[in-house]
Parts: C-alpha cells; structure tokens; sequence
C-alpha cells in the first residue's frame, strides 16, 4: 500500500478510536440538571461621575444567560442541562430573596453584594449544604480570617488589583508614589491595599492625602468648575514623585485627577490606568467571540460583573463535566483541585488557591479604551505561579476554612 493510502487508514482508525473515547466518556456521565442562582443586591448609590458608567438593569443577568448557552453546548452532549435563575433584590430583601431560592431547590449560587450581605447569606447558604461564588467583593478579609468553607472568590481582592497596579508602576521604573484615597471606608481599604503593595514591591510613598466626601451631587453644572478649582490647590506642594495612585472606590474624585493635577504625572489605580477582570473592549485571547456573543445577547458591552457571574457559571459548568455530579461539596472539592483549570480570555488557565478559594486570574490594566498591560508582569516570580504574585499567598493568609 502507497504512503497515500497508508495515512488514510491511520486518519480512519484515529476517527475510530477518538469516536469510541468519546463514546465512552457519553456513556460514563449521567443526566444532571444543574440549576444555579445568580442573587444581586441593589444598593441606593449617588450616580456615576459619568454617565457612560451608569448601572444597566441586567448587570450580571446577562453574563448569566451567556454561560448557559456556554455550559450547554458541552452539557447537551452528556445529558446535562443548565438553567439558572437571576434576582435582583434591595439590601432588606435579600436574605427573603435567598430563603426563596433555596426553598425552590437551588444550591449553586453566584451573589453580587457587598461583603457584610455576602457573609450572612453565605453562612445561611451553608446551613442549606449550598455553594456560593463571590462575583464582586473586593474586602481582603474575605480572603482572610472572614473566609468561609462554601465560598469561592472570582472577583479579585483589593489586593489583587494594587499588587496589579504596583508591578507595572515599577516595571515602568515608577518607584515614587503620590497616593490620594478617599475618605470612606471602601476607600481607606483600598487605600490600605496600595501601601501593602509599595511595601510589598520596593515602592516608596512620597505622599499620601486623603480628599475628604463632603458629599453632593457630582454630576451638577457646576461639579467640574469646583474640582477644577480644589484638586490642583490640593495636589500642591507634595514630595517629588513618579506616579499619582488614587485609591477611589467610591468614585468620588478620581476620574478628575488625570487633568487637574499641579505637577503633571501619570494616574494609577481607581483613575487613568484602571485594574480589572474584563471590559468591552479587550479583544486579546480570543475574547473577540466573547464580546460579540455578549454584545448580541445584551445588546450592549460587557462589564466585569457580567464576566465575573459567567466566569462563575463556566467554573460550575467545568466542574459538573468533569467530575459528573452538581453536588455543592464536590463542585467545590474539584474546583479547588489541581486537577481544575478554565480558559478565561486571559491568556492563561484560570485556577483556584486552596488555602482561601480565591480564583488566581491575570488582572488587566484598563486605560478607558484599550488594555494596555496585563499583570502579573515580566520579571515577577514565585515558586509555584506567578498569578500567587498577585494578592494574599499562602502564608499570608490566616483563613483556615479550607484546612
């Protein structure tokens, strides 16, 4: 027989063989209907600074409806189904809006709140055997001494997101830093969160001010005359620096430091050059197919609550393909395995850390309208990943929940 023909029988028993493995692996998995819950908590809140930021009715809902169609093109082939339930409910109404969700059967759940609604409704989760998937919370302690055996964080830590922003400062040779934080508590941790990261990294703080919430409207006729007016008066005088870091979880005064700055110099953090999990316009790794899917189901560009609640729903989808079950315990048993690992649009696999459940991820650097760096940057190193260079590593976390 001709080479010709030769290589058309191996092509003919590969297909073979590669129809019986699958064939197989069909036959070893069992019908699940996997049903999940994404829970929001709408919190009252000032409006944006911009309005390009204003909150859409689907936030998060949508990130949802995509990781079904996802889970389900797998899914569909080995008999599972998924359909997930989304709510939307005001602080006083959630745990009502969590017992409901329970009742009906659910014990997978994502929940977008901030984290004193997150602990009770995790703990009241976990009286139901459920599992619960951080989509928004930042707080460190959650990653720390407040964290619980049945919650998984895909949303980033501050810390996280400083350690992010510190590795391109000083990959840049950005070693002296203004720091400006505002004046509430999302603030001041977050601002706290950034000076663990100059320790951390070799940074020094040349100056660090706190610009006081006198609270007000910031979108009035006059808002931008009176930042005009305090913000260079209040960057005046300060140490010599490379960089100005804005610690502006509140949204508060950030987006004005760019241009109004007496001593010209590069924005970081909550302004300028932003850390975060995904935007609309991050086309690298394959997330093109991402956005235009998004875009059609949403009818508008994602955001990274809709990509932190899909990021979540796709974990469970993995998890439920290879390990066959959609029980709460081993979901969650396989996810924090070496086994685990997700493609995520990030140019790396996405994992979990055993010792507190928080997902390791790439963190992009978000200028407004394009990413123009991911860290963990170049020439960063860790012994086991260098996604562990970002946020609390092992020995610096005190959660034992996982032990």
């Amino acid at each position: 027989m001709g080479a010709q023909g030769g290589g058309a029988v191996i092509r003919f028993y590969t297909l073979i063989l590669a129809f019986f493995v699958i064939f197989a692996s069909a036959q070893t998995a069992r019908a699940i209907n996997v049903r999940a819950a994404v829970l929001r908590v709408d919190y009252p809140m000032l409006l944006p600074i911009s309005r390009y930021d204003l909150r859409p009715d689907d936030l998060g809902f949508s990130g949802a409806a995509l990781a079904d169609e996802d889970n389900g093109t797998t899914g569909g082939f080995l008999g599972h189904t998924y359909l997930t339930t989304t709510r939307a409910a005001a602080p006083e109404d959630a745990d009502a809006a969590m017992d409901a969700l329970l009742a009906s059967g659910i014990r997978l759940f994502v929940v977008l709140a901030n984290s004193d609604d997150l602990l009770r409704l995790t703990d009241k989760a976990a009286k139901a055997g459920a599992l619960v998937f951080n989509a928004s919370a930042q707080d460190i302690a959650l990653r720390d001494d407040q964290c619980r055996a049945n919650l998984l964080h895909i949303a980033p830590s501050d810390a996280m997101m400083a350690d992010a922003v510190a590795q391109f400062a000083m990959w840049k040779k950005w070693d002296k830093w203004f720091l400006i934080a505002g004046s509430n508590p999302a603030d001041i941790a977050l601002a706290d969160a950034y000076r663990s990261a100059a320790r951390k990294f070799g940074a020094t703080i040349t100056e660090d001010r706190t610009f006081e919430d006198t609270g007000g409207s910031r979108r009035t006729d006059s808002g931008h005359v009176l930042v005009q007016r305090q913000l260079p008066l209040f960057t005046q005088g300060a140490d010599d620096h490379d960089v100005v870091i804005a610690a502006d979880a509140s949204d508060y005064f950030g987006r004005f430091l760019t241009y109004h700055l007496w001593t010209p110099r590069p924005v970081m953090g909550s302004a300028g050059l932003i850390p975060t999990t995904f935007h609309g316009a991050h086309e690298a790794y394959g997330a093109t197919q991402y956005q235009t899917r998004f875009e059609k189901l949403a009818v508008r560009y994602a955001r990274p609550e809709d990509y932190n609640v899909w990021l979540a729903l796709r974990v469970i989808g993995e998890a439920v393909t290879r390990a066959n079950t959609a029980q709460p315990d081993l979901v969650r048993d396989y996810a924090i395995s070496d086994a685990f690992e997700l493609a995520a649009f990030k140019g790396t696999k996405v994992t979990f850390r055993d010792w507190n459940g928080q997902l390791r991820q790439p963190i992009l650097l978000y200028d407004g309208t394009i990413t123009a760096s991911v860290s963990p940057q170049e020439g960063f190193l860790h012994q086991n990943s260098l996604l562990d260079t970002l946020g609390l590593d092992r020995p610096e976390s005190s959660c034992t929940a996982f032990d």
